[in-house]
């Protein structure tokens, strides 16, 4: 069967794909749903869709669904930490596999969330959309009181939670999204998402030769970009860690662990890019980041659930990860990891990653 004739990939088992309504178009080009839940949660409780009542930023009310394994879900467990919202929004944390339904509570006793009783967060969606035809995402926020499901918007729930939730941001909590720097942040985070964040899926799930061809030309393109631009500056925006690092580093820290190899993104790997490398060790080693990371889980996600690329489901040894703990000699540039706030505290308790599941 010729390249030109091959059928769609069937991603039905991987939120990255079907549960997020993406598809290979014509067989090709990997194209993704941006289409979510578009609710939020804000101070005034005005943003709801379809005549609804908004959602009023209320604290102990609402309940963070974040699976370890998904870089999109990583990005509000970092933000979360970051800002000190742990007492605010509790978190739930699904296993780092599933089947074609949903993410399912499997590492928690009796396989349900302890909070919301569910086994499934396919129930908190249903309990809102009963037959929710779109993708059964994380991350998503759940109304405890009622159980259901208020929104699936990665990109928005992380600047939600830094503008709309600042009442309860800890004392010292950095401001990941400053005023005066959002148009840069929101430019460099449009470019980083089309050609990184996503440009690895588009590689990855490529459904001919050219379609790759072009997905990878487009990946690296970018990341030459970026090497550059972090040649001579410690963050991407400014000179304080922002909602633009915490969206690029998702990505990197999964770059030669899974999209290196698995998504054939392999012109280089990550340790190769001196620039890149060493931003991302910076990043890795401050806290809200590494301590995030869940090495194990990310691997058994993506080799077990993606059948179709690896029908065998070997998860790989490697590769060896105590390069992240390295010095990385980004002190020498200018910048302030949280500018005039501190670092956050330790994990809290119930929420560390799994011993020997990180890079130490």
């Amino acid at each position: 069967m010729t390249s030109a004739s091959r059928p769609a990939a069937d991603h039905s088992s991987d939120p990255g794909f079907s549960t997020r309504g993406s598809y290979v178009t014509g067989g090709e080009e990997f194209t993704r749903d941006t289409n979510y839940i578009e609710d939020r949660i804000t101070r005034h409780g005005t943003s709801g869709t379809k005549g609804e009542p908004g959602w009023p930023v209320e604290p102990g009310r609402y309940r963070l669904i974040a699976a370890r394994a998904c870089p999109w879900a990583n990005r509000t467990v970092i933000v979360r930490r970051l800002l000190g919202l742990e007492d605010a929004i509790s978190l739930g944390q699904p296993g780092p596999t599933h089947d074609s339904r949903s993410w399912t509570f499997d590492l928690d006793p009796g396989g349900v969330d302890p909070v919301l009783g569910i086994e499934r967060i396919q129930d908190a969606y249903f309990r809102r959309f009963p037959g929710y035809p779109r993708g059964i995402t994380v991350p998503a926020i759940v109304d405890v009181p009622s159980g259901a499901v208020v929104t699936n918007n990665f990109p928005q729930i992380t600047l939600d939670f830094s503008t709309e939730w600042t009442a309860f941001h800890r004392p010292g909590a950095p401001v990941l999204y400053p005023a005066h720097l959002r148009a840069e942040i929101d430019e460099v985070n449009k470019r980083v998402f089309t050609e990184v964040n996503n440009g690895v899926y588009r590689c990855g799930f490529a459904g001919s030769q050219d379609a790759y061809d072009a997905a990878y030309t487009r990946l690296w393109t970018a990341l030459d970009w970026l090497e550059e631009r972090l040649t001579g500056q410690r963050y991407l925006v400014g000179d304080t860690i922002t909602e633009a690092d915490v969206r690029l580093f998702t990505t990197l820290v999964r770059f030669d662990a899974v999209y290196h190899g698995h998504f054939k993104c392999n012109r280089q790997k990550l340790s190769e890019m001196p620039a890149l490398w060493a931003y991302a060790r910076d990043l890795f080693q401050t806290p809200g980041f590494g301590d995030t990371i869940d090495f194990v889980q990310i691997k058994q996600h993506y080799y077990i659930v993606h059948e179709d690329i690896n029908p065998t489901g070997i998860v790989p040894q490697g590769p060896d990860l105590s390069g992240w703990l390295t010095a990385h000699g980004r002190e020498s540039l200018e910048g302030r990891p949280f500018g005039d706030g501190t670092a956050p505290g330790p994990v809290r308790s119930g929420e560390e990653v799994t011993a020997g599941h990180g890079a130490g």
